[in-house]
């Protein structure tokens, strides 16, 4: 105990007599261990202009670490960079620039940083599980899925990795494979949060599995702490629980849990500099994933919108740079069950289905891309007669706009997200509206905007939003896709087919695209042949698809 004493007052007088560039590098990793931001920005701020080069990067890196924790993400790019400019050997800030960058929405940025990554750490599984989540948001199944195998070669049985695997299965539309990736999680980590929700999903709304995906629910109910979505889990299992045993009265329809595909928010790494300070782990947030492909329905089928991801955003005083958004409790309107069918109705594809309204709910965002859900397979809104089939869309091709005030335009997308689930379309439009105006570059706003008109079977403002999101971002799959949906809905065919060719060139095996393209080739556009090689190479992608038996019929009937 003595010489415990004589160490601590031997260290004290030391550091009093640091020079201030490392002193003030301590004190920032000491603001930063305690969880005060803010403050730890100013040290290491003072730290960076006195420090050499060499520790200088790393004081960089510190410096991103404590911005990128306080809110303030451009500030955090700057400092992340900058530490790579000096030093582009420092793994650490490029996993951090990465982890940012997919909590900023662009998964195609923090590709090329965890690609990097991984060639200086190959044998880190950290970063294969990054490099993975960032394809997968990209829609580049096959890199995704070698990036997750990469991992588990690593680290055996992982559950993350497992249950990446899975979310990958899904958007091949192969939700058996999915489930059987999601149950292997579970056997490695019976308590693995993300895996235990996505089983009870996939049972829930692509197996039919009702008892099984019930008792998936109840256990993800019984976690401790509840996740932030327990009350949409909660209504989900009443709900199947009432199909099991029907009340007297018929039950409302209640809202679904997404598929969620991680439970931590990509945690930033902290170098290790000369000062030896030991620093604590950022803490734990649950973000949601990109959603698998919406499949469409063959031919007369009208498909539905890719439904985006809706952000919950608390207001708070804006930061120096945009706001980091958390996710909220999922939710995906119940569809309803279809009207039967003749025999000979059935086995006729080009039999119109049902003029169901579609429910276009909106979902909690990942923070990162997108997002999308997983959908119930269900009938989608009946075109309106907005133009003949052989029109033409007259293109409004709005330029990229200038970015606005992000956090005004958050708490104004905030308000809409929550008209939105309350099915309050008009108010819910009216505060994207507002969102848009604030911020014209906000691409979730515009997606938002789309989706709620789509709904309201306004084709022709869907059109305007989906155009102004796509001058946002120009490589968004999903909001191409859901363009070309409504040119087909609007009778603008030969527009919807073009966008959809477009979609392919960036993504060719995209089985969604290549089915409604069969269905435009074969009526309206006349075009069998075309028609011919879009369903067979949906029956290639996809073998088992939903609509497989009502394909090969079609290429019965049309021989070439």
């Amino acid at each position: 105990m003595g010489k415990m004493v004589f160490l601590l007052a031997f260290v004290v007088p030391l550091a009093g007599c640091m020079p201030p560039g490392p002193r003030a590098l301590l004190d920032g990793r000491k603001l930063l261990d305690e969880g005060r931001y803010v403050q730890a920005v100013e040290k290491l701020k003072l730290a960076t202009s006195l420090l050499q080069t060499k520790t200088n990067a790393q004081a960089w890196n510190y410096l991103g670490l404590a911005c990128h924790r306080a809110g303030q993400p451009t500030n955090a790019v700057t400092a992340y960079r900058q530490a790579l400019a000096l030093n582009q050997n420092l793994a650490e800030a490029r996993f951090n620039l990465g982890c940012l960058w997919l909590e900023q929405n662009r998964p195609d940025l923090a590709k090329e940083q965890f690609t990097t990554y991984t060639l200086q750490r190959s044998h880190t599984v950290e970063g294969f599980l990054k490099l993975g989540a960032a394809q997968f948001r990209l829609r580049e199944a096959t890199a995704a899925e070698e990036s997750y195998q990469k991992a588990l070669r690593l680290s055996a049985h992982n559950p993350e990795a497992l249950n990446g695997l899975g979310l990958v299965q899904l958007q091949r539309n192969r939700p058996r494979e999915a489930a059987q990736h999601f149950s292997q999680a579970l056997e490695q980590h019976p308590n693995y949060r993300p895996a235990l929700l996505n089983l009870a999903t996939v049972s829930h709304r692509y197996l039919n599995d009702v008892p099984g995906a019930l008792q998936k629910y109840r256990a993800y109910l019984e976690l401790k702490p509840r996740a932030a979505d327990w009350d949409a889990v909660y209504a989900t299992a009443q709900s199947l629980e009432q199909r099991l045993s029907p009340p007297q009265r018929p039950a409302a329809n209640v809202a679904a849990p997404q598929v969620v595909a991680t439970t931590n928010a990509p945690k930033p790494q902290i170098t290790h500099s000369p000062v030896t300070v030991k620093t604590n782990p950022m803490p734990t947030i649950v973000k949601t994933s990109p959603a698998p492909p919406v499949a469409t329905t063959v031919v007369k089928l009208p498909a539905e919108p890719v439904i985006k991801t809706v952000p919950d955003v608390s207001p708070q005083p804006a930061p120096a740079g945009p706001t980091l958004t958390t996710s909220a409790p999922p939710v995906v309107a119940a569809a309803p069950p279809p009207a039967k069918r003749s025999f000979f109705q059935r086995l006729n594809p080009f039999h119109r289905a049902p003029t169901a309204k579609s429910k276009v709910t909106p979902l909690p965002v990942s923070a990162i891309e997108p997002s999308p859900a997983i959908p119930s397979p269900k009938p989608g809104v009946p075109p309106a007669a907005a133009a003949t089939p052989s029109a033409r869309y007259t293109y409004l091709s709005p330029p990229a706009p200038a970015a606005g005030d992000r956090a005004a335009a958050g708490r104004a997308f905030a308000q809409a997200a929550q008209f939105q689930r309350a099915n309050r379309l008009n108010e819910a439009a009216a505060a994207y509206e507002q969102a848009v105006q604030l911020d014209a570059s906000y691409f979730e706003a515009h997606y938002n905007i789309g989706l709620v008109a789509y709904e309201t079977r306004n084709y022709q403002q869907s059109l305007a939003a989906w155009e102004n999101a796509l001058a946002v971002r120009p490589d968004s799959t999903d909001a191409r896709y859901n363009f070309a949906l409504a040119l087909k809905l609007a009778n603008y065919a030969r527009d919807a087919a073009s966008e959809l060719e477009k979609v392919l060139a960036t993504n060719p095996n995209e089985t969604r695209a290549h089915l409604v393209l069969g269905n435009l080739y074969a009526e309206p556009l006349h075009d069998p042949a075309k028609a011919r090689a879009h369903y067979l190479k949906v029956l290639e992608l996809d073998p088992r698809h939903s609509q497989s038996t009502a394909i090969r019929y079609w290429l019965v009937a049309n021989p070439p």
